[in-house]
This record gives C-alpha cells, sequence and structure tokens, in this order.
C-alpha cells in the first residue's frame, strides 16, 4: 500500500468509525510505524480533511456527537481536584463532554478536544492527565472553561445542569447557557 492509499484508507476508516480511532490502532491496521499514522494524519489535515484529536484517538469533526443528540456549551469552574466530580456528573446524566475551551489572554480561545461519553472515557482520560503530569486547561483560568456537551434529551440536559450547579460547579449558577445548532439541523 502507498502512501496516498494509506491516507485514503485512514480517512475513510475514520468516516466509518463510531468511536475515536488511535494512531496505534491504525498503526497495527496498515502495518507502518505510529509516526506514520502521525504524519499521515497531519497530511490529511493540512489538506483540509476535518480530522480533530482527541485523547483517545482520531474523529473526523462532523462525528464529534452521538446522532440525534442535542448540542449545548456550558461554563463551569472548579479546581483539577473536581475534574473526575464535573465529568461523572455529565455522563451519568447520558450526557458526553465533546470538548473543553478556554479564553486564553494572550492565544485567545484555547479549545480541546475529549469526546468522554462514559466513565470508562473519563477514567481514561483522567488516567493520561494524570500520567503526563500536565496541567488542565481550567488551570489557565482559574478554573474557568466552557464545554460542549452532547445530550439525548433537554431533560437529561436540564437535570445535568441542575446537579452541575447543586455541586457548585456550574458557572456561574445564574447563567442562561446557550443552545448550539448543528450543522444540518
Amino acid at each position: 500500500m502507498d502512501a496516498a492509499e494509506r491516507r485514503r484508507t485512514i480517512r475513510e476508516q475514520l468516516k466509518k468509525a463510531d468511536r475515536p480511532v488511535s494512531a496505534g490502532t491504525f498503526a497495527k491496521r496498515l502495518r507502518v510505524s505510529r509516526q506514520i499514522i502521525v504524519g499521515d494524519v497531519a497530511l490529511l489535515r493540512a489538506a483540509g480533511v476535518p480530522i480533530a484529536a482527541t485523547p483517545r484517538g482520531y474523529v473526523m469533526e462532523g462525528s464529534r456527537s452521538r446522532p440525534g443528540d442535542i448540542l449545548h456549551t456550558i461554563a463551569c469552574r472548579h479546581t483539577a481536584a473536581n475534574i473526575a466530580e464535573e465529568l461523572y456528573t455529565i455522563v451519568d446524566n447520558g450526557c458526553g463532554v465533546l470538548d473543553v475551551i478556554v479564553e486564553h489572554a494572550v492565544y485567545g480561545q484555547l479549545s480541546g478536544q475529549l469526546q468522554i461519553f462514559s466513565r470508562l472515557d473519563a477514567d481514561d482520560f483522567l488516567r493520561k492527565l494524570s500520567k503526563s503530569r500536565s496541567l488542565p486547561l481550567c488551570n489557565l483560568t482559574g478554573g474557568v472553561h466552557l464545554h460542549t456537551v452532547s445530550c439525548p434529551s433537554e431533560e437529561a440536559y436540564h437535570r445535568m445542569l441542575a446537579q452541575l450547579r447543586e455541586k457548585g460547579i456550574l458557572y456561574p449558577s445564574s447563567v442562561k447557557i446557550n443552545k448550539i445548532k448543528k450543522p444540518g439541523a
């Protein structure tokens, strides 16, 4: 398989994938090194293919949420010690955390793809965060950050908001949260 065919395969497999695919998984499937895959993805992105990197692997940007889910942006504030509580509260209500966004004084908006839909996903993210000894983005802004959340229903969304508010995580507690219209909706 030549490089162009390999990149075409990566693109097609990401279009069909219902969850993130790691560079290591692609490397095994395509019998090349992980670094080759990372380079292929960089070239695909440079060519305009909307591939996002998450802590668990690559996804096509158009596939960031589950089909039929409603997207909302919520504002939160907490310390690094409360990340697990925040993520568990969201996923325990059937919702998913697509990303984290902070407003940096110099760089402007910074975001990271999360794609967390279960406690297993949350635990995997927390393990990687701890193992890497990296600081979470919320540390840059005194704990204030946004999440795009994907919810199966308005009821699940409001239940999640109430629990985050009750735990002192929603910021500020009286804020009106914006609903995001999904592309093509």
